[in-house]
This record gives structure tokens, C-alpha cells and sequence, in this order.
């Protein structure tokens, strides 16, 4: 049974798994986290819990977030990640990957245990501009059919429900705006090891992919998938193998491991063209 954090329910987690590494889901702009919390049961070594933003489901009676930084700021005042001496992962989608990135920053920043994995999915590298679509004078259909011409993943029949469009186009609207009015600002790279996960015919170049490596002090590993902007649905088995490997290989965090390290010589890239 699903649960929730102790104060705000920033988290919606699955089974406690004590022992497992835990990893923190990040929804793409837009996404519903049960679609995220579903993985409990397929990733059975894993603790999950899922970021839930103000502004929908349980939460739609509070206010929509301004910009990502106060959305960052409200989640660490409210929300702890990792438990003593266990392991934790961060996993961000689209949207969600620069949302798991900044809260990586301000983890950093405000001296706490950091993530022992970064895993960004399907979005460029934080300093690159990103160009996504303008909710501004959109409807919320011409909103639905521009996002779902782009990049796929919202069925027909919720374009042309007049109820579920409006339950869609909500939380949609305003990721879309945190994410138009994001300034990215130059920091010292994470010491945390980062992986970027896509597919191979989503829009985003292989170049914008690899600038990740600018944001970790550590080698950058990119694996690319079939599939679309939302490769994570076409081939889900093997990208939640891959996700899986990636949390088997952490060992549980020291003291030491947790500092941030000072920026070194720049690393090679590590790719591989699957996953």
C-alpha cells in the first residue's frame, strides 16, 4: 500500500523494503506519479518513493509552484532522502530530470548526504536552452495536441475528454512553465555519478545528451534505448533492467563519500549505444 510523507506529501512510496536502496522517482511535466509507483512491483530490490508537486492529485487545493527554485526550496524544507546508511538513487524524467538535477544542487548546497546515482532521462543538458512548448495562449486541447505532436504519450481519448483534459492540462501547464522560465546558473559539477538515459528518436541530439558530463565530477555513462521521448513505456522491461543494475551497483555511503570533492581534470565519456 502506497504511503505517505510524515508532513507535506511531497512522497508517495511503495512498499518499505528495509535494507534496499531507495530510489526517488521525478515525474516528467505533467506525469502522474502512480504511473511511477507502479514500478514497486517490478523493481522488487528496491524501496520506491515518488515525488508528488503541490498543485494536483491530494494535493490540488495548494497553490501552484512560481518557479523551480521555490519548488526545490519547499521540497528539502519538508522531505528527507535516504535513510541511515542506506543508499538512494535519484531518477528524473524529461522535465523531472531537471527537477531531480536542482534538487541534487541544493542538497549539495545546504551540506546534505547526496544521491549515490543521478539518473536523467530524456532532457538536454541543464545549460544547453531548452525549446518546449509555450502554454501561454494555449487551450488545454491545442495545449494536449501540441505536447502529444511533440513528444508523444497522451492518449486521444484524454484529448477529447473536456474532463480529463482539464485534470491533464493543469499540472501540464505549469511544468511547462517552470521549465520556459528556468535560468540555468554555472555551480561546481556534482560529485555524484550521473547517467542519461533516451531514446534514439526522441528529438534530442546526442550532443545535448553528452553536455551532461559538464554537471559531474564523475565519468558520465549514456545509454540509448528504441524508441521515442517516452522509451521508458515501449520497451519498459529493459529500461527497468537497466535501472535496476544501476541501483545494484551502489554500496552503501561513508562519511567521506558524501563530501563534495573539489572539480578535478575532466573525465572521458562513457557511452554505449543500448541499454
Amino acid at each position: 500500500m502506497a504511503t505517505k510523507s510524515r508532513l507535506r506529501p511531497w512522497l508517495l512510496s511503495g512498499p518499505p523494503r528495509p535494507g534496499a536502496a531507495q530510489l526517488y522517482c521525478f515525474p516528467h511535466a505533467g506525469g502522474n506519479p502512480v504511473e511511477y509507483l507502479r514500478w514497486a512491483e517490478l523493481l522488487p530490490s528496491v524501496e520506491l518513493h515518488v515525488l508528488q508537486l503541490p498543485g494536483r492529485g491530494p494535493r490540488h487545493h495548494e497553490p501552484d509552484s512560481d518557479d523551480i527554485d521555490s519548488l526545490v526550496a519547499a521540497l528539502l524544507a519538508d522531505a528527507e532522502f535516504g535513510g541511515p546508511q542506506r543508499p538512494y538513487a535519484f531518477f528524473g524524467h524529461s522535465f523531472g530530470a531537471l527537477l531531480a538535477y536542482e534538487t541534487t544542487r541544493a542538497l549539495r548546497d545546504a551540506g546534505r548526504r547526496l544521491p549515490e546515482e543521478l539518473v536523467v532521462s530524456a532532457y538536454p543538458a541543464p545549460h544547453i536552452p531548452h525549446t518546449t512548448t509555450d502554454p501561454g495562449r494555449l487551450s488545454d486541447a491545442e495545449l494536449l495536441r501540441a505536447v502529444a505532436d511533440r513528444h508523444g504519450g497522451i492518449p486521444p481519448e484524454i484529448i477529447d475528454s473536456r474532463l480529463l483534459r482539464a485534470l491533464v492540462a493543469r499540472p501540464l501547464r505549469t511544468d511547462l512553465r517552470l521549465i520556459t522560465g528556468y535560468r540555468h546558473r554555472p555551480a561546481v559539477p556534482l560529485p555524484v555519478p550521473t547517467t542519461v538515459l533516451a531514446g534514439t528518436a526522441d528529438r534530442l541530439t546526442v550532443q545535448a545528451l553528452a553536455a551532461w558530463q559538464d554537471h559531474t565530477l564523475e565519468p558520465l555513462t549514456l545509454r540509448m534505448f528504441p524508441g521515442g521521448h517516452f522509451y521508458l513505456r515501449e520497451h519498459e522491461a529493459r529500461f527497468l533492467t537497466c535501472l535496476q543494475d544501476l541501483l545494484t551497483r551502489q554500496t552503501p555511503p561513508t562519511a567521506e563519500a558524501a563530501k563534495p570533492r573539489p572539480p578535478g581534470p575532466s573525465r572521458t565519456r562513457q557511452f554505449s549505444s543500448s541499454a
